[in-house]
């Protein structure tokens, strides 16, 4: 965990649990993607059935993560009553929890643990998904990329639950 992320872990013990709401996979690029109900995150490549999966192990963005608050700030950016999750190709839809204080965290979904890396950046692709100036909407609002660190089922439900580093590290303790 970076600087950053140990100075904001420090404020988080009061973080709400969230809640998975969509479970979505690309099985090939520029193909629609696939909602699920439930699926397996395999540490250290991705969610089973996504194109991820087979990419570079140990990649930063093995999973993408965006909230239904984001959505609601994208569609009002761009006059919209509702945006569907699918067409902004994020792999996980997350509610009730701020998550831009995920970045750098630990957090479980399921059954997995994961480590928000990065802000989710939008593509180009937006354009065309969203219309002129999808893209710009987006900005700010794209979400995290994530680790998984720990293998496990997620599934629609589920909570998201911030993991303090020091748990974290206990827990990879015992497992050994």
């Amino acid at each position: 965990m970076n600087a950053q992320g140990r100075l904001i872990s420090r404020f988080l013990d009061e973080l709400p649990a969230g809640k998975l709401e969509w479970i979505g996979v690309r099985p090939e690029r520029k193909v629609p993607m696939v909602s699920l109900a439930k699926t397996i995150a395999i540490a250290g490549r991705g969610l089973q059935g996504d194109r991820r999966l087979d990419g570079s192990k140990g990649s930063a963005r093995q999973v993408s993560i965006i909230s239904v608050e984001f959505i609601r700030a994208i569609a009002d950016n761009l006059g919209r009553e509702h945006i569907p999750a699918d067409i902004l190709r994020r792999n996980l839809l997350v509610s009730g929890i701020n998550l831009n204080a995920l970045r750098h965290q630990y957090f479980k979904i399921g059954d997995a643990v994961f480590q928000a890396t990065a802000q989710c950046h939008p593509c180009s692709r937006m354009e065309a998904c969203l219309g002129k100036g999808g893209l710009v909407a987006m900005l700010g609002y794209g979400g995290l990329c994530a680790k998984i660190l720990e293998s496990g089922e997620i599934k629609c439900g589920d909570e998201l639950v911030y993991v303090p580093p020091d748990q974290y590290q206990e827990r990879q303790l015992s497992l050994y």
